[in-house]
Parts: C-alpha cells; sequence; structure tokens
C-alpha cells in the first residue's frame, strides 16, 4: 500500500497545527511549509475557476470563525482568554471590548480541520462551509470565560459606559472602548452546515462552553509560568494537498 502523503501550507498556523496533528494519526507522511499570504493578491478570484477548467480534484472549505489555544492574540476570544489568565495572575486589571453584542459561529479548530480532510475523501469535488450553525455573543463568551476563573460577572450601565462587573467583589472586569468597534461590522455572522453534514457525515464536536473553558485554561496554564512561550500561532493562508 503507497505511503500517503500530505503538503500543508502555513502548517505553523492554528489550523495547519491541529491538520497535522489529525493526519499523522492516521499515519500520514506531512509535509509543511510557511506562506504568508499577500494582502495585494488580486489574482485570487482565478483559482475559483480552475477546478472546473482544468478538473482539479480542488474542494474549497467556507469555515466560520473556528478557534483554539492556538488562535493569534489579535483575535476576540483569544483576546479574552488571555486577559481573564491575566487579571487572574495579577497581571492586569481589566478587559477592553468594543461590541458586546456581536454573535459569531464559533467552533473549534480541531473539529474543523476533519472536515477539510473529509472533503478530500468525497470521489467529488465540491464546496462545503463548515460551522456549528449556532450563534453566541462576544458578551456570552466573556463571562464564560470570567465565570471560569471563578469571577460571575453581572453588568451595569448602557452602551459606552457599561460596565462587567465581578458579582462577588463589584469590581470592574470588563469595560467599553469605542475604539474597538468597527463601523462596517455584521452583529449577526452564523453558517449553515447542513451540506456538511449530509454528505460528509461531518459535525461540530466540541460545545460552545467547552471551548471557552479549554482556551481559557490554556492560557491561566501559561500565565502561571513566565517561562511558557505565548500559546498564539500565526495566521497563515492554509492549502492542503493530500496524495
Amino acid at each position: 500500500m503507497a505511503d500517503k502523503v500530505a503538503l500543508i501550507t502555513g502548517i505553523t498556523g492554528q489550523d495547519g497545527a491541529y491538520l497535522a496533528d489529525f493526519l499523522l494519526a492516521r499515519d500520514y507522511i506531512v509535509h509543511g511549509i510557511k506562506r504568508r499570504a499577500s494582502s495585494l493578491n488580486t489574482q485570487r478570484i482565478d483559482h475559483l475557476y480552475r477546478r472546473e477548467a482544468y478538473g482539479l480534484h480542488a474542494s474549497n472549505g467556507i469555515l466560520f470563525n473556528h478557534e483554539s489555544p492556538l488562535r493569534g492574540e489579535t483575535f476576540v476570544t483569544r483576546k479574552i482568554t488571555r486577559a481573564v489568565a491575566a487579571i487572574e495572575a495579577g497581571r492586569q486589571q481589566r478587559l477592553y471590548l468594543g461590541n458586546l453584542d456581536a454573535r459569531r459561529d464559533w467552533g473549534h479548530a480541531r473539529d474543523y480541520v476533519e472536515g477539510m480532510w473529509l472533503m478530500l475523501q468525497q470521489d467529488q469535488p465540491d464546496d462545503y462551509v463548515l460551522s456549528t450553525g449556532e450563534a453566541h455573543s462576544v458578551r456570552a463568551f466573556a463571562e464564560l470565560a470570567f465565570a471560569r476563573i471563578g469571577r460571575p460577572i453581572v453588568w451595569r450601565g448602557t452602551g459606552v459606559e457599561e460596565t462587567g462587573c465581578c458579582a462577588r467583589s463589584g469590581e470592574v472586569l470588563i469595560a467599553i472602548d469605542p475604539t474597538y468597534r468597527r463601523p462596517t461590522e455584521a452583529d449577526h455572522l452564523v453558517g449553515d452546515p447542513t451540506k456538511a453534514r449530509q454528505r460528509l457525515g461531518w459535525w461540530h464536536r466540541t460545545r460552545f462552553e467547552d471551548l471557552v473553558a479549554e482556551m481559557v485554561d490554556a492560557d491561566r496554564a501559561a500565565a502561571r509560568s513566565t517561562s511558557s512561550p505565548s500559546f498564539a500561532g500565526e495566521e497563515h493562508e492554509l492549502v492542503i494537498t493530500v496524495a
């Protein structure tokens, strides 16, 4: 039987790291390269037509927000969990956020890389949406994160004056910073994974609550060890080739 070989570009990022683990566990020989996506790449749109033009077995995955302890520190989920860990460790006083009521479809990257692999096991290539089909607010994410360290949040005030306070001590742990709000930001984004569920048999396995807990615990462990490297993964465009 021929060896199973996979080439992952962007292997140092969140998705590449989880995908490499997934494939290695299935006896693949994995090769990886690091490639930054160009912000001025105007040729990407051409890729959409090459499958039909050249008969390539290439599938496109439309992945909604997928998080993990390896998520980059500039993303709001990781910003929250790092702040929670830093506050617990006494290194930070509070967390500043923009739109508390923005709702997103958050899943675990570990689940999504399995969906990527399943796409490439199909006889015919196609495009699939990978998502949980559930939307949760930034507010809910922050509440779960602080509850994880025993500091449940109660909300006071409205608008830019709204604050999230520890229900036990009254300490202000969350405040609004209007500079973090995006004028064109969509308030509600949720995907429909029905096609992936029906054709691939794929479904997210990690509950939202468990995702938040895992991310908080990872950053708490990092905060306790000053010698620990950051959990942040670099974000790269991810392309997978499987032979």
